[in-house]
C-alpha cells in the first residue's frame, strides 16, 4: 500500500513537470519504456538495483542513455528517483502516471468484446458513440469472443454493458422458464 502511495506522489510530480513542457503523452510513453526496460532486462535491473553501483553512476547512465531522446525535466526526474532509491517503483509510477494522465485528459479505457473482428470503421463508430454517451474520451480496446454470438459487451471500469446476443438468449430462456409457474 505504501509503495502505491509513493508511486502516485512521484507520478503526480512528473505530471506537473510534463505539463510545463507540454509533453504529458510523450513523458508517459518514456516512463513506460524506461520501466519496461528496467523490469524486462535482467542486466539493466541488476545495475539499477545494485547497492554496489553509486547513485551518481546510475544517474549518469540515465542521462547518457536518454540524451536527445527525453526532455531534460524527465531525465532530472529519473535522477531524483535514483537519488532517493525509488527506482524499484518505476513500473508502479508508470501505472499511476497513466491513470493520472487519463484523468487529466478526461478519458477512460473501455474493453469492447465483439463476436467477430470489427473493421476500423466500425471500431470508430463504437468508440465515437461510447465517447458521446459517457461524456469522456473513450480509448477502446477491442477483442473478439465468438461465444457472445453477436452484439457487443463493453466494460468501463467496474461497469459492464452487455448487449450480446448470448445475454438476450439467456434472458429470454429465463423468462420462458419462469413464466409458466
Amino acid at each position: 500500500m505504501r509503495s502505491a502511495v509513493v508511486a502516485r506522489n512521484y507520478a503526480e510530480a512528473l505530471l506537473v513537470v510534463a505539463g510545463e513542457a507540454q509533453a504529458v503523452e510523450r513523458v508517459g510513453d518514456l516512463l513506460d519504456a524506461v520501466a519496461g526496460a528496467v523490469n524486462s532486462d535482467p542486466t539493466v535491473l541488476a545495475v539499477m538495483m545494485s547497492p554496489r553501483i553509486r547513485k551518481s553512476e546510475k544517474q549518469a547512465l540515465l542521462a547518457r542513455g536518454l540524451e536527445g531522446i527525453a526532455p531534460p525535466g524527465f531525465v532530472k526526474f529519473l535522477q531524483a528517483v535514483v537519488q532517493r532509491g525509488r527506482q524499484g517503483l518505476l513500473a508502479e509510477m508508470s501505472e499511476a502516471y497513466q491513470l493520472i494522465a487519463d484523468r487529466h485528459f478526461n478519458r477512460v479505457h473501455a474493453s469492447v468484446v465483439t463476436a467477430r473482428d470489427a473493421d476500423p470503421a466500425l471500431r470508430q463508430i463504437i468508440t465515437d458513440r461510447l465517447t458521446k454517451a459517457i461524456g469522456k474520451t473513450v480509448l477502446a480496446h477491442f477483442r473478439t469472443d465468438p461465444a457472445i454470438i453477436g452484439g457487443l459487451v463493453v466494460r468501463l471500469g467496474d461497469r459492464v454493458l452487455d448487449g450480446s446476443i448470448r445475454r438476450r438468449i439467456q434472458t429470454l430462456r429465463s423468462r420462458m422458464l419462469h413464466t409458466g409457474r
